[in-house]
């Protein structure tokens, strides 16, 4: 019979590695040398499974790609969203409308908005706390122990808003030996990076550290309005501190604490009226700024049991998070349409699980709670402020999740899973439409709420899954799973003959089979899986114009079935050689759809053959990395990389599209001896635009609104010193 229990590992030295330990995991003989060639087929513990201790990337039964810090850091991710071209059908763009304010993609299911009360497909939780918002989320890689990135629904063990899939991010622990780490890069823009982690053992039972970073971006763009070629500067300064107590031999705590601010220009607005997508060129009268700055603490306790041989884990957070923000929406050289707004969000969550083992029984189970508060105002200023309106609302959520998983083994190759989690969510919603000018945008008082409503839903997700390991090197595994999308309201109500809510949650059924194995000794790697989708009560924003500008309006408006395939292979060819290649495509079909999405007043057959949106029809890429020894003075790495997004739509009109992109790579990296590496580097080669989305303008007929989303061709290089 196979034995399912997780290695035990010594309580004080887990208060001291915790969840550094579980990404790190093994280190090969060629890390150990020097060597990078070989780091992508380096042991990586994923959390995915919520097993203790973790498992190996390559036993987890389910599409996830994970990197550890020392591969992020030999693949030169400076920001998550640089894993949307390095993993197969994931996009972790940023929407452009505000820094930081994501519009993640996977498997074709994500969204394309910058309203904060609209929920995400894909859910981004770092160390073991969910962020309720979709701003404040495109962070730098900056201090991260691991990444990891589930593709499809993970319901089961993560409940709501993972209908896409989820990001988890784990941020270093002390470790049992003082370390220090610093950071300082220049690249072109000009844009400077320094950061620090000191940490080590305080004393036997107490670890601590400490984290400091600072960027700042003096501006990549030119603004063509006034000549300006420092637009979209950024400053941006974060501070974490963690600390790690044994309090005995059967339970340690954690505590970590962020602070964190950002401040700077507003979005570099193109209008598609005046300029074509294909260049950096924009010109707005206003340059705009954004403001936002958050507290997070999560205390983590984690205590053996002698009860299946067990653990159990408590993972308390909370969140405070302000948001500022102003632009110019109708991104021309007059005064057409500005726009102001503000969002204060405080969050409470804690899950309590169990998990152990019982004879041939692992199981996982657990309580889940959350509960937040978002206070969002937004001011609109139109024709040189003729028109001046200001609405918003507060929308309070509260959410219990009870779940449980067991993975059954049935003899020492074939284990079954199964599992369920059952969700009860409440929103209650005040409105202020923005035509009754309810609201004061300088005191974020509202007078007159012309909504009230509150809703709950209840909804059920189970797993069922089969896994089949014949050997140590091999994994094939099949599964049906379901997941949702939390229903709600829509804050940013501009159309008073328009109800801002409530819309139903989304809801998705998925089928997948995949296969992990490697070959030739462990010198080819290749993980694939196959997906179908079937989503009903698809959400999505309804875009129309209006005498306020832009209106965007959420509805349960389809049925849809997704289904796509990907491939990730690496292969060592020789001890200084390796080779990656990565393959996504993604097919999406509406079966059925209740409301016009074509603006021609009939639901027919047009609406029916439009493209799902944020959904790329084919992602792939390649990288290869070679290392040079220079003998007694280190080792040359050298890096290049290439990825293909194609062309997919912003909205459901399919009335705006995001540009195919090519995005290459490359570095040279010298480390000169264990403690020091320095490093030069070039993005965006190809000096590709990309734009964070995309949406029609009432004033100019089939110009858009579209906020550039990430930067061109930039050169870099860093410092690195480790001790």
């Amino acid at each position: 019979m196979k034995d399912l229990r997780q290695g035990r590992v010594d309580r004080r030295l887990r208060a001291a590695l915790g969840a550094s330990l579980i990404a790190l995991g093994s280190t090969s003989a060629l890390a150990e040398t020097g060597k990078t060639a070989g780091i992508l087929f380096d042991e990586v513990l994923v959390t995915a499974t919520k097993k203790e201790g973790g498992i190996s990337v390559q036993d987890a039964p389910l599409a996830v790609t994970a990197f550890d810090e020392a591969q992020i850091d030999a693949l030169h991710m400076r920001e998550i969203k640089d894993l949307g071209f390095a993993t197969p059908n994931v996009q972790l763009d940023e929407v452009g409308t505000s820094r930081a304010t994501a519009n993640f993609s996977i498997r074709g299911l994500g969204i394309n908005s910058s309203i904060p009360s609209i929920d995400p497909t894909v859910g981004v939780f770092v160390d073991g706390m969910y962020y309720g918002l979709v701003n404040g989320i495109v962070l730098d890689t900056f201090d991260l122990a691991g990444v990891e990135v589930l593709r499809g629904p993970q319901g089961l063990l993560f409940g709501r808003n993972v209908t896409g899939g989820a990001v988890l991010m784990r941020t270093t622990l002390p470790g049992d030996e003082f370390h220090m780490k610093s950071k300082f890069s220049v690249e072109s823009g000009l844009n400077y990076t320094a950061s620090t982690v000191i940490s080590g053992p305080v004393t036997d039972r107490l670890g601590a550290k400490l984290a400091v970073y600072y960027n700042d971006d003096r501006g990549y763009f030119e603004n063509d309005f006034d000549g300006n070629d420092d637009f979209g500067d950024a400053d941006t300064r974060m501070v974490r501190t963690a600390f790690t107590y044994a309090v005995n031999d059967t339970l340690d705590l954690i505590l970590r604490y962020e602070y964190g601010q950002s401040h700077g220009d507003g979005p570099a607005a193109k209008n598609t009226g005046l300029f074509p997508e294909e260049n950096f060129n924009f010109a707005v009268d206003e340059e705009g700024r954004y403001n936002y700055r958050w507290d997070n603490v999560i205390l983590e306790a984690n205590m053996d049991v002698a009860f299946g041989d067990g653990q159990i884990v408590n993972i308390l957070a909370y969140r405070d998070y302000d948001h500022e923000t102003n632009g110019d929406i109708d991104a021309t050289p007059s005064f057409l349409f500005h726009s102001a707004g503000s969002n204060n969000q405080t969050q409470w969550s804690n899950e309590l699980r169990y998990s152990g083992t019982f004879g041939s029984v692992a199981l996982t189970s657990g309580i889940y709670y959350f509960t937040q508060e978002m206070d969002y105002l937004e001011r609109r200023l139109i024709l040189g402020g003729a028109v001046d309106v200001t609405g918003g609302g507060i929308m309070e959520t509260e959410t219990w999740g009870f779940f449980s998983q067991a993975d059954i083994a049935l003899n020492d190759a074939w284990t079954l899973t199964l599992g369920g989690r059952y969700t009860i969510e409440d929103k209650e919603a005040d409105i202020a439409t923005l035509p009754f000018n309810a609201c004061d945008i300088t005191t974020g008082a509202c007078s007159n709420f012309d909504f009230q409503d509150d809703a709950d839903w209840e909804s059920f997700t189970p797993k069922v899954g089969l896994q089949w390991a014949p050997d140590e090197s091999s994994l094939y595994y099949v599964s049906y799973s379901k997941g949702f999308r939390s229903g709600g309201y829509n804050l940013r109500n501009t159309d008073p003959g328009v109800s801002p809510g409530p819309f139903d949650q989304e809801e998705q059924d998925t089928y997948e089979i995949g296969m992990k194995k490697d070959f030739f000794d462990g010198r080819l790697r290749v993980n694939a899986a196959a997906f179908y989708n079937e989503v009903d009560d698809l959400q999505r924003e309804v875009i129309t114009t209006g005498a306020l500008g832009v209106v965007q309006i959420i509805k349960n408006t389809a049925e849809v079935t997704i289904s796509g395939a990907e491939l990730e292979m690496t292969a060592l060819i020789t001890e200084n050689l390796s080779v990656q290649v990565f393959g996504g495509y993604v097919d999406g079909d509406y079966n059925k759809i209740l409301f016009d999405l074509t603006g021609d007043s009939v639901v027919d057959d047009d609406d029916l053959g439009l493209d799902l949106p944020r959904q790329s029809p084919w992602e792939y890429g390649a990288g290869i990395i070679y290392d040079y020894s220079l003998g007694s003075l280190g080792m040359l790495t050298a890096r290049a990389s290439f990825a293909h997004r194609d062309r997919f739509a912003f909205n459901d009109s399919n009335t705006t599209f995001g540009p195919e992109t090519d995005m290459v790579n490359a570095s040279l990296a010298w480390q000169v001896n264990d403690e020091l590496t320095i490093s030069l580097y070039g993005k965006n080669l190809k000096d590709e635009v990309r734009i964070g989305g995309s949406a029609q303008l009432p004033f100019f007929p089939g110009a858009t609104f579209s906020p550039i989303g990430g930067k061109g061709k930039i050169y870099g290089a860093e410092i690195q010193y480790n001790y």
